[in-house]
């Protein structure tokens, strides 16, 4: 069998912090899972998205060194539903304390296009098409 993706996974510096960014965006993950040291969000088409704090992550992999904070370890793409979503979106995010790394602008290959940064240094673009 062809192995076939099902998670894509971020280690999280706080979990609360995480997890509060990416409720904003839509992902429905229960306000009690701040605490957790392991999170899941399944989204729609069955793919996992998971959050592990460092702590978790060192208890089975001491040596692991998932470099510095910021320094964008993952990126996500977030679908928006069309160019006035993603303004609203990264807005939204922004005056809630996200890291605007580009705002909105119409990108030439034909999107309305936004970078964002998670409270982990990781990027998250929002994007819609421009028709």
């Amino acid at each position: 069998m062809t192995p076939q993706i099902n998670a894509v996974s971020m280690v999280v510096a706080d979990m609360a912090a995480s997890l509060a960014f990416y409720r904003r965006l839509g992902l429905d993950i229960p306000a009690d899972a701040d605490r957790e040291p392991h999170v899941e969000a399944v989204l729609p088409g069955g793919l996992r998205l998971l959050w592990d704090t460092e702590e978790t992550v060192r208890s089975f992999d001491p040596d692991r060194d998932p470099g510095p904070a910021g320094s964008g370890r993952l990126g996500l793409a977030f679908a928006c539903e069309g160019p006035a979503a993603v303004d609203a979106a990264y807005a939204e995010l922004v005056r809630a304390g996200a890291e605007g790394h580009k705002e909105p602008w119409d990108a030439f290959w034909g999107q309305r296009y936004a970078v964002l940064r998670d409270p982990d240094g990781n990027t998250v673009d929002l994007f819609a098409p421009l028709a």
